[in-house]
């Protein structure tokens, strides 16, 4: 059977269109045009859908306290608190437990908080495939972390239809009576009808669901940017809660103030300069300490998001230079680096089935430490390199791109929003280079990774919806499916996969 007949075979489990998060937002059906003719509209549009997202989100936080409360009985019980997510909810679940290393985030131990995403720790910045289509790989990184009775899991999937998230949260219940939390970005509604996983979990009386849903994403599907952000808001105010959970909702409004008082205009000269800069084939290396882990996430996420070079492995000479590269300068080299973005010693899979993917032989060949530089030179013939800093002392945050300066006012602002701002600026200001640059049509992914289940099918979704609209025929499931596979075959780095499979279909875009 041929990869895209094994893909049709299970497809129906698998087309999510239904889904809010799958759909257009209003506000940015002319995104891509707006980051290359109106800049500052385009920041505005964003920032808006931001602002909508945790309005949204402020109706749904009263469940915030029992969070913070099942956190504070587990700590008190001298359990532990596991974090579980996949791509950008595995991203942020490894940041909330190193905001707690940090002491951004109370917990009476930081060895307490354990946080696992799907791949392991070298998933944060490269995105391994198909480990989110399996339920059983969940369910054993969970084990093999020594998940145990009493121990608490709080999972986060921004669809709330991921396989390996909903493995995990099914072995939590079975293994503790300390019931997980399953937090999700979709109406219950959409979920039961889209996928019989979802329903599953939604049914079952052992988990305690929390669903987030806030709407459309500024680009469709793009769940890295309003779902993580709310997701990623709702665990770490319960943390911030433990001793005085009734509270924790309120931390929605506190972050909704912050977010209004900044609407990312200064990021306009940063968002021309960035784009400028690929656009003559330079590339850039940003750096931060006290923002690393907020600023590795994004800039590891746009590979998957816009087909770009992921962050190379340093032992193939063949791999492609990443436009842009995250770098610790201060720290002398690739374990050393690791440890200080982890704030602990990373975590492998060396399962003999995955270590060449996964494993910790795999990972030591990612570097961002000082010895990066001297690479990238020789990697991509002593090419210009620009460095963008984000840091800043207390009551600020300071970003430097070049000879442009911008300084973000902080004060009186949590530690924890201050990510959470960042990530939201940021969000927009790489969206938006890539929109100048024409890595996604209106406000679609038309540069999306099909590297599994659920982006083989937004694919599909993405070129039939193209075709629909340009030559007023919707044409088949099942024949968009096999010639996207016969073009995914010769794709070369870089380029647009449904683009290409709208060409190769007759469809003039």
């Amino acid at each position: 059977m041929s990869p895209a007949d094994e893909f049709l075979k299970v497809a129906p489990d698998y087309q999510l269109g239904s889904l809010d998060t799958e759909s257009q937002h209003p506000f940015t059906l002319s995104l891509s045009q707006m980051a290359r003719e109106d800049l500052p509209e385009a920041i505005k549009l964003m920032h808006q859908v931001d602002v909508h997202a945790l309005r949204q989100m402020q109706a749904k936080a009263a469940p915030l306290a029992d969070l913070a409360r099942a956190v504070a009985a587990t700590f008190e019980a001298g359990k532990r608190v596991f974090l579980c997510g996949c791509g950008a909810t595995g991203r942020l679940s490894l940041s909330i437990e190193i905001f707690c290393r940090m002491g951004v985030l109370p917990c009476p131990d930081p060895e307490r908080v354990v946080a696992f995403m799907a791949g392991g720790d070298l998933a944060l910045i490269k995105a391994i495939e198909n480990f989110e289509d399996h339920p059983e790989y969940g369910a054993r990184q969970l084990e093999e972390l020594g998940f145990t009775q009493g121990d608490l899991l709080i999972s986060s999937t921004e669809g709330g239809e991921t396989p390996f998230v909903i493995g995990a949260t099914e072995r939590a219940a079975e293994l503790s009576s300390n019931q997980p939390w399953f937090l999700y970005c979709n109406p219950d509604e959409q979920l039961i009808k889209a996928a019989a996983r979802s329903k599953r979990v939604i049914e079952n009386p052992l988990i305690h669901k929390l669903n987030l849903a806030v709407g459309a994403m500024a680009v469709a599907g793009s769940t890295r940017m309003q779902a993580s952000t709310v997701l990623m808001a709702a665990i770490g105010f319960a943390f911030m809660h433990q001793r005085d959970p009734e509270h924790a909702p309120a931390e929605v409004l506190q972050l909704m103030r912050h977010v209004a008082h900044c609407d990312g205009q200064f990021l306009a000269p940063f968002i021309e300069r960035e784009a400028a800069v690929y656009e003559r084939g330079a590339f850039v290396l940003y750096e931060s300490g006290r923002f690393g882990i907020t600023v590795v996430t994004d800039t590891t996420e746009r590979a998957p998001t816009f087909s770009l070079a992921a962050f190379e492995k340093q032992d193939d000479p063949a791999a492609p230079a990443s436009w842009c590269h995250f770098i610790m300068p201060e720290q002398p080299g690739a374990h050393a680096a690791w440890k200080a973005l982890l704030h602990r010693d990373p975590r492998t899979l060396d399962w003999p089935d995955v270590r060449h993917v996964a494993g910790a032989e795999v990972l030591a060949c990612y570097d961002f430490s000082a010895q990066l530089l001297a690479r990238r030179q020789i990697r991509t013939h002593n090419a210009e390199h620009h460095r963008f800093r984000i840091g800043g002392g207390v009551g600020e945050m300071m970003w430097e791109f070049d000879d442009l300066r911008a300084r973000v006012d902080l004060a009186g602002v949590h530690e924890f929003h201050a990510h959470l701002l960042l990530k939201m600026l940021i969000n927009i200001h790489s969206t938006l280079v890539m929109g100048r640059l024409g890595r996604y049509l209106d406000n679609l992914m038309t540069f999306v990774k099909p590297s599994n289940n659920k982006l083989i099918d937004r694919s599909v979704r993405y070129v039939r919806l193209l075709a629909q609209r340009r030559t007023g025929t919707l044409p088949a499931y099942e024949k968009v499916t096999l010639v996207l596979f016969d073009e995914r075959e010769k794709l070369k780095p870089g380029e647009p996969i449904v683009l290409k499979t709208l060409a190769a279909l007759g469809v003039t875009v």
